[in-house]
């Protein structure tokens, strides 16, 4: 007897799972993931996503397993695991979700394809976010993430499993997951922030609950400074990039708490608005690169192609990476990230706009190394917001963020700097943040080194960041450049600036059309109100 056999990817639980709902009522299952080597070497990778991932597999096997079956572990490249499969016991479907991931997991889909195609497989991908596959119009995405937002949540019910007999079987999960560690990596993989949020379900739905039960009344103000942001923030973007949720049942629940809430409770009812209009956005931009998967690898509007790339510097770039910028809300977000895989959207955005601005970096570099940095990298997000940042995409306003203000802004009293760099609790609050300023006398008293425990900044900040604005400008003003907008715009704007008012308790709701719905710039009233849930 054949079976249905269910790829997991980027999609690592059993609950609202299209692909393990709709395999489950053609025939018994069969599931597995498999630990691609070549997918794990890739310069977006790190040892952080690889064990959030085991984490997340040890809990969706043991839930399989509560029904009979199990999620199996194979190590090797997709089409030489279909290859041992099939010669072990033939399937005429696969299941999966699509994915829209860098390129390299794009090309392994079209090998996947192909190797479907040559053994008469039928492949079936189905939807996992607001993102449509082949968009002819940008026109019509709005509806379609409604559309898909309001569907019933998947229930796969009882399942029957298709048994593996035991001489065929693979070897024990464990068993793949040291061989994959034991593998040659690059330096970089080897990173594991010790203070990172761990990965399953369970870990999931608890963040979900705490977030919209408490910590969502300070979403609205909370979210910008790193001293509020890990408790206001939702926290649940790396349990939705990998799949431990889904977007739909987030956005469900959130509609549903928000309905129930009395109308006196405003500033929780603002929190989860703001909140629901941000998953929105997270949709819209991984939407760009589906549209455009070469956006991974070159700039959105092609005008600014060599604006900074010929001019990158290996020591700026190092300086950034290892917390000696000499700006210290800047090394402190450098120290926060690589402690706990995690940073608020704001803080983020300061750390590109100082890589692509005074610093003068392009995204690329900057962009492989935060992907290794950050847990929840979501690469649909991730190199749109870069370029947005960067000012390469043409359409969006220019943001440049001053790391000295920000800090004055979102840290006033050093709390944030000194929690992350030690050895600024010796410099007084005065000189906090611009500790380069201190008289060396007074350096020497407080026992600081330069270059040790206090760095110059490796440019003048107002200086380099004015002639970055200039030469940006200017490429801006170019006619050819100018010319080219109109084109991006057409591809990756959105059409209406798209916010989720709290609803009156009782009305009904109005879902937001597109007849009379204007091609809107890409940037809502806030700075942070772009991107993720970060």
């Amino acid at each position: 007897m054949s079976y249905e056999l269910v790829w997991f990817k980027r999609d690592l639980r059993w609950h609202d799972h299209a692909a393990l709902t709709n395999a489950a009522q053609s025939g018994p299952l069969r599931c597995m993931y498999v630990v691609e080597p070549s997918t794990w070497q890739q310069p977006d990778t790190a040892l952080q996503h690889f064990a959030f991932v085991h984490e997340s597999l040890q809990e969706l096997d043991a839930a399989l397993r509560q029904q009979g079956g199990r999620i199996e572990i194979h190590l090797g490249e997709m089409t030489e695991v279909l290859d041992r499969l099939w010669q072990q016991a033939p399937f005429t479907r696969l299941h999966s979700h699509e994915e829209t991931g860098n390129g390299h997991t794009y090309a392994r889909d079209l090998k996947v394809q192909a190797w479907c195609k040559a053994h008469g497989v039928v492949w079936h991908e189905y939807p996992q976010f607001g993102v449509v596959r082949r968009l002819k119009s940008r026109q019509l995405w709005q509806a379609a993430y409604e559309a898909h937002m309001a569907a019933p949540q998947s229930e796969p019910g009882s399942l029957t499993f298709w048994q593996t007999p035991q001489a065929q079987a693979e070897r024990d999960a464990r068993t793949q997951v040291d061989d994959m560690l034991r593998m040659p990596h690059p330096t970089h993989w080897t990173h594991d922030p010790p203070q990172r949020q761990r990965g399953g379900r369970r870990e999931g739905l608890a963040v979900l609950r705490s977030f919209l039960n408490r910590r969502s009344l300070g979403y609205r103000g909370g979210i910008s400074s790193p001293l509020s942001a890990p408790d206001a923030c939702s926290r649940l973007s790396p349990y939705l990039a990998w799949g431990c949720l889904s977007m739909r049942e987030v956005v469900q629940h959130t509609r549903e708490q928000l309905a129930a809430l009395p109308d006196q409770a405003k500033r929780h009812r603002a929190g989860l608005a703001a909140f629901i209009s941000r998953l929105y956005w997270h949709c819209h931009f991984i939407q760009k690169l589906e549209t455009e998967p070469a956006i991974e690898w070159h700039n959105m509007h092609r005008g600014y192609d060599g604006l900074r790339e010929p001019e990158f510097n290996p020591a700026h770039f190092d300086a950034l990476q290892h917390a000696r910028t000499g700006w210290p809300m800047v090394d402190a977000c450098v120290v926060m990230l690589r402690e706990t895989g995690w940073l608020n959207f704001r803080m983020r955005a300061m750390l590109v706009s100082v890589a692509a601005y005074p610093l003068w970096l392009h995204w690329r570099p900057v962009g492989e190394w935060l992907a290794t940095q950050f847990l929840d990298y979501e690469p649909g997000i991730h190199w749109s917001q870069l370029q947005m940042q960067s000012g390469t995409t043409g359409i969006n306003t220019t943001r440049v963020y001053n790391p000295i203000k920000q800090a004055h802004d979102h840290d006033p009293h050093g709390r944030f700097v000194r929690t992350w760099l030690p050895a600024m609790r010796r410099v007084p609050d005065e000189w906090l943040f611009e500790p380069w300023r201190m008289p060396s006398s007074l350096q020497a008293d407080l026992g600081l080194v330069q270059g040790v425990d206090i760095h110059r900044p490796i440019v003048e900040l107002a200086d380099a960041t004015r002639v970055a604005k200039q030469r940006l400008h200017e490429r801006r003003r170019d006619d050819a450049v100018r010319a080219g907008k109109a084109a991006v715009i057409d591809k990756h704007a959105s059409r209406q600036t798209w916010r989720e008012s709290p609803p009156q308790r009782k009305a009904p709701s109005r879902r937001p059309g597109l007849a009379k719905a204007p091609v809107a710039p890409e940037a809502p009233a806030s700075k942070d109100q772009m991107g993720f849930d970060f």
